[in-house]
């Protein structure tokens, strides 16, 4: 009798574990970020920008693998914001190119193209990575294509010691953000397209009309 009250109690035990266990492994990490962002100290080019932020990108949310989800939309808005803030003259925020307004010389329009994370778990490494591909589509006022830009950006976590795996992402992804602000900063205007098209652009204005 006693040595069925223990099996019983045995399984019973294994039962509880293997609920818990799935119960832990449908759990999904919902993170949002929040981080604001620093205006951006440098000096603009006298260019009048338009950036397309479409209600798809502004309300963007990935979802890495199965169990995590990363709502990405406005901090991504408002780094884009100020990166290209630090970069053109003005910039105005529209929600399609059917609204950029009177003036603008260059049209901008963000997506992402893909998020991937890691956690230590899978790498074997006490850090939590996240990695943001955008595209940027880059035109002129009057739709003249001027390039296709990939942005990679990269963040990880200094370790992962008493971190919740939501937080670890969250600043995980914030690194990364700032990867992509920083990267526009120094490269935008070393776009081999890019730079042409400002050239030819500058000696148009400043031969007049």
């Amino acid at each position: 009798v006693n040595t069925v009250r223990t099996m019983r109690k045995t399984l019973h035990a294994i039962g509880t574990l293997i609920m818990a266990l799935a119960l832990l492994a449908g759990c999904t990490a919902n993170v949002r970020v929040d981080e604001q962002f620093p205006d951006v100290v440098s000096q603009p080019r006298d260019l009048n920008a338009a950036l397309v932020v479409s209600q798809h990108f502004r309300q963007f949310q990935a979802q890495p693998v199965e169990n995590t989800i990363i709502q990405l939309g406005e901090a991504q808005v408002q780094l884009l914001t100020k990166a290209f803030q630090g970069l053109f003259e003005q910039v105005e925020v529209v929600d399609s190119k059917a609204n950029v307004g009177p003036g603008t010389d260059i049209v901008i329009t963000p997506s992402v193209r893909d998020v991937q994370i890691s956690v230590p778990s899978e790498s074997y490494l006490n850090v939590y990575e996240v990695w943001i591909k955008y595209g940027l589509e880059i035109e002129a006022a009057d739709g003249t294509a001027i390039d296709s830009w990939f942005l990679p950006a990269y963040g990880k976590t200094p370790d992962s010691y008493l971190l919740s795996r939501s937080k670890a992402i969250d600043e995980a992804t914030v690194v990364a953000l700032r990867d992509a602000g920083a990267k526009l900063i120094l490269d935008f205007y070393r776009i081999p397209a890019f730079h042409g098209w400002w050239q030819q652009h500058q000696k148009l204005k400043e031969a007049g009309p």
